[in-house]
């Protein structure tokens, strides 16, 4: 059996010892069939690809992806947000992939609070009471706090940045995209170059040198206008940012260790405390929700 979890931007795809993560931009049209294809046998299935703009509903976004996967692997099955896995595309559908890695994680750390730091968001999840998850959407999520649109890499910095001190003076932001978080995180070190998994904002190459003009860019200003501590000082401040919107979420949520999975992990787990599930889980927590499906599909005998 595989875990398959569709996003609007990346899917991915978890075996018995194997993780693939594929950028697959839906709204670019961006080839489902090809990267599902190769595998058969048994799948269960989680989505939030359903949002992608290049679908007017989510309900149109859930037939093209049920339809799609079967395509490729017919008798799939797709778990939906009361819990329940589905043949058909039903509206329970619909951005469930954080509730399998709840249904998964709640048996082993009763009371604990997962932050799922991925590429785009952050979901921040108490596990239990389990019940109260259910038949949560994305908008009654981000309502509560259980869903922050900010991310490691897809993030435009100027979404969450109005203005930025550089050299003791304060400076707005230019609301193009000119600069992502994948900048921010790549020139602090907190990920790689190699982990900056999606095109950049200008589609140049991901590296120190080039997301230091980014983030420049992002103040109207070549890098050697403001120097590099100029365009690292926008890089904290975005960060500072974001780390104070997830924490808000946690506050109001309440006491609970943290749980951190996703790429930004580590990140959480060194700001906030808690288990690194990339230590428990190894490659997995990269691709929680797929793993947790399988996992959930396994434990249940489905």
């Amino acid at each position: 059996m595989i875990g398959i979890d569709i996003g609007g931007a990346n899917t991915k795809i978890v075996t018995e010892d194997e993780v693939i993560i594929r950028y697959c931009p839906l709204w670019r049209g961006a080839p489902l069939g090809e990267i599902l294809s190769g595998f058969d046998g048994e799948a269960v299935v989680v989505m939030s690809g359903e949002l992608a703009d290049c679908f007017h509903t989510k309900g149109e976004g859930i037939s093209f992806l049920v339809n799609e996967v079967k395509k490729i692997i017919p008798d799939a099955r797709f778990y939906g947000t009361d819990g329940l896995f589905h043949t058909d595309p039903v509206p329970q559908l619909a951005a469930a992939n954080w509730l399998a890695s709840a249904d998964l994680l709640r048996d082993r750390y009763p009371g604990s609070v997962l932050v799922d730091l991925g590429s785009t968001t952050a979901d921040i999840i108490p596990l239990t009471p389990f019940s109260d998850l259910l038949n949560q959407t994305d908008l009654s999520r981000l309502r509560r706090g259980y869903l922050i649109y900010c991310g490691m890499l897809r993030t435009p910095v100027a979404s969450l940045l109005r203005s930025v001190r550089i050299d003791g003076i304060d400076t707005p932001l230019s609301t193009e995209y000119f600069a992502s978080a994948g900048d921010a995180h790549l020139v602090l070190g907190h990920i790689t170059p190699e982990e900056y998994t999606v095109p950049t904002p200008d589609g140049k190459e991901a590296t120190t040198a080039l997301s230091l003009s980014r983030l420049a860019r992002s103040v109207c200003a070549d890098l050697d206008e403001v120097g590099p501590n100029g365009a690292i000082a926008i890089a904290e401040a975005f960060w500072d940012a974001e780390r104070t919107l997830i924490k808000e979420s946690l506050d109001r949520i309440g006491s609970g260790e943290v749980l951190a999975a996703g790429i930004g992990s580590g990140l959480i787990r060194r700001n906030f405390g808690g288990i690194d599930l990339q230590k428990e889980l190894g490659h997995y927590a990269d691709a929680l929700p797929a793993y947790a499906v399988r996992e959930v599909a396994i434990r249940d005998g489905i």
